[in-house]
């Protein structure tokens, strides 16, 4: 059985692409062309590089049920890169991924036709938060163009959200000088993201793209804007560090093996947990005197942060714990919010899987009570955190039943069936999102 992605259409600014399932794989694809909008000029860009986003989002897919892929050109570089990140995602899970064969018609060797030297600037995958922030400080000497994708946590349709989104990354470019380039994608759109989650939620610890597909998609969302804009790295700040023992679609394995043309993608950060990540950002802000709203939340519907949800209680904690008064860095955080967050975990409030965990127990790990905090109260809060036991915590934060039993469903429906009752478990999906 073989995917087939067809020849890229490249008109200015975008590239599409369509998609056309093995019939085993039709649940997988809602039937949509990818669509790629950058803020740059990639009229120039060869048909080999232009389908590399179609084909870092649709392999995946293909190696989960043993398929192959087909396309009518593919780098040299990339295809081999393929080729290595289908065998680490086998070695992380083996349980359902099988790489089959890639073909294409014509391979490049060298698909951008330009010396090495000539591709020496460099790009940051960009949201403002910790991770991408930390690599900022940690590249800011090379000055790397920042770049924000519209169409993961932000959707292709969110207007409101990515005005908020550009709104909090634009003055951090603009006030050091930076580049700052945009790029807008219905890849996800392209996936049935539900039905990957109702079969495949057994076998990762999260979402689909988190756990499988997102350090291969992102950075090849980024190839034809690297192509055009001379970008030899981009970076991709890391999630976790070796102590994650559980597979994620992010990782040096993957990461660093993605390449096209002159260029490569780079994990960044592996050896920094995000507590030493906050510790490097408040080391910055000492230097520099400077304060900036970081952007963590995925919730708030203006692009802020809700000061409400796990992720932001868990960097409002490492912000204070660093030394940083989080009223300063984009949320609002006194005596009664740690009190909340206490409350929070007293009721298991949120779902905490091990990617949660680890992050928790991280900050656990970081716990000096002889510092000084800039929020009341906190000695006595990091007191009582330092030993909660989170592992309990995650064995209770289960999901909803219903999102269990709508995965269950839909996993055993053939594909006609699913089909006409797709917005039935779209509408399932979303109430156990919502409630949790």
């Amino acid at each position: 059985m073989t995917v087939v992605v067809g020849e890229p259409t490249v008109d200015g600014s975008t590239v599409e692409c369509e998609v056309t399932p093995s019939r085993d794989l039709r649940r997988f694809f809602t039937g949509d062309t990818v669509r790629v909008d950058y803020d740059a000029d990639i009229s120039d860009v060869p048909p080999a590089i232009a389908s590399i986003p179609a084909l870092a989002h649709v392999a995946p897919v293909a190696w989960a049920n043993g398929d192959d892929v087909a396309a009518p050109a593919v780098d040299r570089a990339f295809l081999d890169a393929l080729g290595e990140v289908g065998e680490a995602l086998a070695r992380m899970y083996p349980e359902f991924v099988d790489p089959g064969e890639l073909r294409a018609d014509e391979v490049g060797r060298t698909a951008d036709g330009r010396p090495a030297d000539a591709v020496d600037d460099s790009g940051l995958l960009f949201t403002g938060g910790v991770d991408s922030v930390a690599s900022y400080v940690r590249h800011r000497e090379a000055e790397p163009t920042l770049i924000g994708v519209q169409g993961w946590v932000v959707g292709p349709d969110e207007d409101d959200r990515w005005r908020g989104f550009r709104e909090h990354v634009e003055p951090f470019a603009d006030r050091r000088g930076l580049d700052c380039r945009y790029v807008r994608s219905n890849a996800l759109s392209v996936l049935d993201t539900p039905m990957l989650q109702a079969h495949y939620k057994r076998y990762v610890d999260g979402a689909w793209y988190s756990s499988v597909g997102h350090g291969l998609g992102l950075l090849g969302l980024c190839a034809p804007l690297a192509h055009a804009l001379g970008l030899g790295t981009v970076h991709i700040a890391a999630s976790h560090t070796a102590g994650f023992d559980e597979p994620w679609g992010s990782h040096p394995a993957i990461d660093d093996r993605v390449r096209w043309g002159h260029s490569r993608g780079n994990h960044d950060g592996f050896e920094l947990t995000r507590q030493k990540k906050i510790e490097r950002i408040a080391a910055y802000v000492e230097e520099t005197g400077e304060r900036f709203p970081l952007r963590t939340c995925i919730h708030d519907d203006a692009g802020g942060n809700c000061n409400d949800c796990e992720k932001c209680y868990r960097t409002i904690v490492g912000l204070v714990l660093a030394g940083l008064d989080p009223n300063e860095f984009g949320y609002e955080a006194d005596r009664r919010t740690l009190d909340e967050i206490r409350a929070a975990f007293e009721r298991t409030a949120f779902v905490m899987d091990e990617h949660t965990r680890f992050h928790w127990e991280d900050i656990q790990a970081h716990v000096d009570l002889d510092r000084s905090f800039p929020v009341d109260g906190a000695t006595d809060f990091f007191r009582w955190l330092d030993g909660v036991d989170m592992a309990a915590v995650a064995s209770e934060a289960t999901p909803a039943r219903r999102e269990r039993l709508a995965r269950a469903v839909a996993r055993n429906l053939p594909y006609p069936v699913y089909a006409s009752l797709y917005p039935v478990y779209d509408a399932l999906s979303k109430i156990s999102t919502a409630g949790s």
